[in-house]
Formats: C-alpha cells, structure tokens, sequence
C-alpha cells in the first residue's frame, strides 16, 4: 500500500509539473503599457541586441510600392536600450481610441513582442493587438452585454465538389427564441479567410454591442472561405498545415461567384433564416466586396442589401466566365428591382479609389442610386472595421 501510495503521489506530481509548465514563461516585463493619457509604452528585454524597432498602425504611415500598387504601411520608432538590456519607447503622441497592431524589428527581424500574448494573423503575417477604448473602439472590445455565439461549419458546395467551412455569427438568443432571423453575409479580401471577419473584422463583438444598444436589428451572419480552391482556412483542412499565400487559384474568375447559391441553400436549410430578399445582405472587403458586387448582379434575386468596402470592382482580362459579361445590362436589371440599399465605401489613399470613382460614374450616368462613405487612410482593417459598424444599423429596417 505505502509503495502504491508514493507512486500515485509521484503520478500526481506528475501531472502538475505538466499542467504547470505553461507558466514557466509568464512575462517579467509589462508591454505595451497603456497610460491613463493613451500614451502607450512598448518594451523589449533583448540585451544582445544593436537596434530595436518598433513598427503599428499607430505610427504615421510611410508609401511602399507592390505588384498590387501603392500602399500605406506602418512606419518605424526606435527603441532605447536601458538597464540590463531592456529597450523602450513611449508615443509622444496620445492614441486616438482604436485596435492598433504592432511588431518589433530586431537588428533587421521582424518578430511579435513576447511579453503580449494576443495576436492576429493577416494571410500570412502575425501581429500583436492592443486596444485603446472609446467612441468607436468600445464597439470592438467585448462589453456586459447579451453574447452571440461563433461555430465553424462544413457544408457540402455541389458546385465547387468539395466540403467547405463557414463561420456563423448567431445573436444572443438565438438558440432558444424559435424566431426566424436576416442574414448577412460577409466577405474578406485576397488571402483572407473564413476567420479572417471574426479575428481582424471584430465581427461577433461589434454586432453584440450594436444590437445590444438597438443599433442594429439581431441577425445571422455568415462568414465563408471566399478561395473557392480551399476547403477551409489554413491549417484548419485537409491540405494541412500549408504557408497562408495570398497567390491562390479560383479566386477572382468567376467560380466562387457561381458556387454561392451552395452556401444560401445551406443556410436556409440549417438555420432559422427569413429565406426571401428582403432577409438578406451581402457585403465583403476589396476582393470580397468584388464578390459580393458580381454575385449580387449575377443573382439579382437573392439580396436586398449590398456593400462594397475597398472593392476591387473589374475582373482581370483573363477572366472569362459569363459571371462578368454584360456589366450594364445585369445592373440594368438589379437596379430595376429597387434593392433597398446599395453602399458604397472607401478611403480616400486606397489603391482602388480610382476604380471606385469610375464605377460610380458608371452608376450616377444610368441613375442607380447608393450611398457612398468615404474615410481617409487606405486599404486597412481601420477602415473594414468603420465600414462595417456604419454599414450592419441600416440592415433589414
């Protein structure tokens, strides 16, 4: 008995030292520190290092050029070495309230802060976040207020042959209330993904806060992978654990346009959904706002709501799917069935302004009404973000 009493202490010791070991790695060092006057200090102990930077969204912008044109990226502050190795910098400036991403560059490599364990991934870059509260940035953090809940779904796409994931947003009370609800289906951008929405997008906390205010009429929302090539987002299919790349196959030329009905049907079929035009929205952000411009076009039927954030608006030349012949002849007939809302938005330093501008000329010339939302800064989740706490209250009134 005494030898089975010492092995099952030992066992237990065990199994502590096991459960324990994510502990061993608790951070000695606070980063960021947000001050009470929104100044935020970042801190890095690296005392081998010759040069350490810091790099986010809350710092003035610099231009870089890319095959996909002229972006606004994050700029650089340097960080000053202290006592024992440890590097700081304090903004001169106070933070405007927003969710801000950031990383460190030391002696040329680009790494998240060790010390800040909440992250988001954007295609294939990693970041930490931090939050600075007020105005509209409470409607990105999670309040005492009714919660939604998140799940991932596969539904079989017969047109595409392949099962796929979705994310669905379902309201607070959902589960029980035996109501029908609207949906709104949301779309990310090139590279993005099923999570992307939910992660960057801030999805389930804004739609919680706006409903809970009675800003927003509770509603479905469905988030599915826009890469009609993928099952799911990386790492989270059969593919496996693949690199994210923005460079993938059957984006943009017309097959995920096509399958869409799939995921309509599978939303009608398992949810309690109002399965009519006028309990239906779709919106997504540049290569999913050039979705949702073609499949609200091509299947003038199915929404009543529409919104372009940052969208990418012609196809490439190469493109050949009837999705995108007869532009002005599948407006023509869209417009004429009188969606109750067109939106249009965007910022004014984005690379797809000018294609924006244009097509709403196209549009002011054939009388199509919309409304158009501009913000400054370019093609960024700060603007995906407005655009969808602006765009969600004009729903399903």
């Amino acid at each position: 008995m005494k030898r089975l009493t010492i092995l099952a202490a030992g066992l237990l010791m065990c199994v502590m030292s096991f459960a324990q070991q994510a502990l061993w790695g608790v951070p000695q060092v606070i980063s960021p520190e947000i001050h009470e006057n929104n100044t935020v200090t970042f801190r890095l102990k690296a005392p081998k290092a010759v040069k350490v930077q810091v790099t986010g969204d809350f710092l003035p912008t610099q231009k870089i050029k890319t095959p996909y044109g002229e972006f606004d990226a994050p700029g650089f502050a340097d960080l000053t070495e202290g006592k024992d190795g440890l590097w700081e910098y304090t903004t001169s400036n106070q933070l405007k309230p927003e969710l801000y991403s950031y990383s460190f560059i030391v002696d040329g490599l680009k790494t998240i802060d060790p010390n800040n364990v909440y992250l988001n991934r954007d295609v294939a870059s990693i970041t930490n976040i931090f939050i600075i509260g007020g105005e509209r940035a409470d409607l990105y953090k999670v309040n005492k207020v009714p919660h939604g809940t998140v799940s991932r779904i596969w539904y079989n796409s017969p047109t595409l042959g392949m099962e796929r994931r979705m994310t669905v947003y379902t309201p607070a009370g959902y589960e029980a209330s035996g109501k029908r609800y609207p949906v709104f289906y949301l779309l990310h951008g090139m590279g993005g993904d099923e999570e992307a929405w939910i992660a960057l997008g801030r999805t389930a906390q804004i739609l919680d806060n706006l409903i809970a205010k009675g800003k927003a009429k509770p509603m479905i929302v469905v988030m599915t992978n826009g890469n009609a090539s993928q099952e799911a987002a990386p790492g989270e299919s059969s593919a496996g654990l693949v690199p994210p790349n923005t460079q993938l196959p059957k984006t943009m030329e017309g097959s995920f346009e096509m399958a869409f009905p799939d995921v309509v049907k599978f939303v009608d079929n398992n949810y309690r959904t109002i399965k009519s035009k006028s309990g239906r929205a779709i919106a997504g952000l540049s290569m999913g706002g050039f979705h949702s411009m073609h499949i609200s076009k091509q299947f003038p039927d199915l929404f009543n709501y529409v919104g372009l954030f940052s969208a990418a608006i012609l196809p490439n030349k190469d493109a050949k799917s009837p999705v995108y012949e007869n532009l002005e002849g599948k407006l023509k007939v869209q417009f004429s069935k009188k969606p109750a809302l067109y939106w249009i938005a965007i910022g004014k330093a984005d690379f797809l302004y000018k294609a924006n501008e244009d097509y709403r000329k196209l549009l002011d010339e054939k009388g199509y009404k919309y409304t158009y939302y501009e913000t400054g800064e370019g093609h960024i989740w700060k603007n995906w973000r407005i655009y969808l706490t602006e765009f969600t209250p004009l729903l399903f009134k």
